[in-house]
C-alpha cells in the first residue's frame, strides 16, 4: 500500500458486496483468480503497450507504482493508455490506487476496458481537481465513457448528470484514493475508498462480451497508479 494515504489499501471484493448487482458480480467471481498486473515493467516495451502516452516505473514507499503521462488530449481526439499485454478482460472487477497530478488543475486518470483500438474503448476516469470544489464541478468527479460515440462531451450534452457523478465523501484531491470498478455485461459500478455504496452506476453504452484489452487511462497531464489488480470473470448479466 502507499503510505502517503493510510486509508489506501487492498480490500476483498466480497467485503464491498452491499448492493444486489455487486453481490451477483462477486458471486460470479468466486472461482476466478485475482491477477496483479506488474507496474514495475510498464516501460519495458514488452509487458505493456503504450498508446499516446509515456510511462515511468517508480518505487513509492517501497512498492511498485507507475507514472503515466498523456501525449495528447481528448479535445484533439486522443487519450493516453497503457494496455496490459496478454491480459484479456470481458466482465469482472478492476481494483487500484490512483493519485492525480494537479498541473494546471487539469488531471484525468482512470482505467480502460473493452479496448478494441485507440479510438474504441470503454473507460472510467476521475477528475481529482473536482473532488472538493463547488457545484456544478463537484458533480463531475467520476466519469464513464464509451468511445467513439459516447465521449464526455456527448454524454454531458445528451444525458446530463447520468454518466458523471460526485464522490461522497470526497477524497483528498492531492492524495491517493482507491477505486473498485465492477463490470458486468450490462452495467458498470464504481466504489470509492471501500465505500458500501457505489459513487457511479451506469448502463454500458458499448457491446460487451468480447474478451479485449484492459489497462490504464490518462488525459491531458499525468497521473500515478499502484496496486492494480484485475479479476476476470463474473456473470453474463448484471
Amino acid at each position: 500500500m502507499i503510505k502517503s494515504n493510510p486509508s489506501v489499501m487492498k480490500t476483498s471484493i466480497t467485503h464491498l458486496a452491499f448492493t444486489a448487482s455487486l453481490l451477483a458480480a462477486v458471486a460470479g467471481h468466486a472461482n476466478e483468480a485475482s491477477i496483479t498486473l506488474d507496474l514495475s515493467r510498464i516501460a519495458d516495451n514488452k509487458s505493456w503497450r503504450l498508446s499516446e502516452a509515456t510511462a515511468e516505473a517508480l518505487i513509492i514507499d517501497g512498492q511498485p507504482a507507475a507514472c503515466l503521462e498523456a501525449m495528447g488530449d481528448s479535445a484533439n481526439g486522443s487519450v493516453g493508455m497503457a494496455l496490459a499485454n496478454g491480459m484479456e478482460f470481458s466482465t469482472g472487477a478492476i481494483e487500484l490506487d490512483l493519485k492525480g497530478r494537479r498541473a494546471g488543475q487539469r488531471c484525468f486518470l482512470g482505467v480502460v476496458f473493452n479496448v478494441l483500438d485507440a479510438k474504441t474503448f470503454e473507460g472510467v476516469y476521475f477528475r481529482p481537481f473536482n473532488f472538493r470544489t463547488n457545484e456544478p464541478y463537484r458533480l463531475r468527479a467520476v466519469q464513464y465513457i464509451a468511445w467513439p460515440a459516447h465521449t464526455w462531451e456527448q454524454l454531458r450534452r445528451t444525458a446530463p448528470g447520468e454518466y458523471e457523478k460526485p464522490i461522497n465523501p470526497p477524497p483528498d484531491p492531492d492524495g491517493w484514493f482507491h477505486a473498485l470498478i465492477v463490470v458486468t455485461a450490462k452495467r458498470v459500478e464504481v466504489f470509492m475508498n471501500h465505500a458500501k455504496e457505489p459513487s457511479l452506476t451506469v448502463n454500458r453504452l458499448a457491446e460487451g462480451g468480447s474478451k479485449r484489452q484492459v489497462g490504464l487511462f490518462v488525459d491531458t497531464h499525468d497521473g500515478l497508479f499502484a496496486n492494480l489488480e484485475v479479476k476476470p470473470g463474473g456473470p453474463s448479466q448484471p
